[in-house]
């Protein structure tokens, strides 16, 4: 059996067991769907509950690209650096490659270079900004829902790690918008004229971030 998501053909692995009450449904680095239930269960009864988790199944194939992907390649400030495994101790960053050991902490390597560049770029940003405000410290951390905070009260600014892996007019944009909020403590048509005032084409690059 197979079944299509997103106009592609997924193979379905169906695994029978007379002493499984429930359906459940994975899938796994080789992008097979792997459903196990019980010994009973049609096909078409399997075939209609794919269809109505199909959402959810290509949440789950996503997932494991993305994972894939993650062991073979990452972003860096935008471009994407095909990773080359070596024996020896090492880390070298070329013009398309890394060539890096497999024990390499390459998640301390990210928040090393996030704590200097996006500090430089907090400066830069804090000294074009058209408003005189207090100048804020500087946080930096892993977020899931935004990419960047701004404490008002505190005067801190906080902005994801993941903007490392994104071009750097994406990082730009989230330091103007936090700054903004030092002026308009909400999302008013003044914050965003004031976000724009300070970053032309940020309603475009607004949206391509959020895609």
């Amino acid at each position: 059996m197979n079944f299509k998501i997103n106009g592609k053909e997924y193979p379905v692995v169906i695994d029978k067991k007379s002493t499984t009450k429930n359906l459940y449904i994975r899938v796994k680095e080789d992008l097979k769907i792997y459903v196990t239930c019980h010994l009973l269960t049609t096909d078409k009864a399997i075939q209609k509950i794919l269809i109505e988790n199909q959402k959810s199944i290509a949440q789950m194939i996503s997932k494991q690209i993305k994972r894939k992907e993650e062991q073979t390649s990452f972003y860096f400030l935008g471009k994407r650096y095909d990773i080359v495994y070596m024996d020896q101790i090492t880390f070298q960053l070329g013009a398309e490659k890394v060539f890096m050991s497999h024990d390499f902490p390459l998640d301390k390597w990210f928040k090393k270079q996030a704590l200097s560049l996006f500090q430089e770029h907090l400066d830069d940003c804090y000294h074009h900004f058209t408003r005189e405000i207090p100048y804020p410290s500087l946080r930096i951390r892993k977020m899931k829902t935004r990419w960047g905070v701004c404490n008002i009260k505190d005067k801190v600014i906080t902005l994801n790690l993941e903007l490392i892996h994104k071009d750097i007019k994406y990082l730009d944009y989230v330091i103007y918008h936090e700054l903004s909020h030092l002026i308009y403590p909400n999302h008013s048509k003044d914050f965003w004229k004031l976000v724009e005032e300070n970053d032309k084409g940020s309603k475009q690059i607004r949206k391509e971030l959020n895609q």
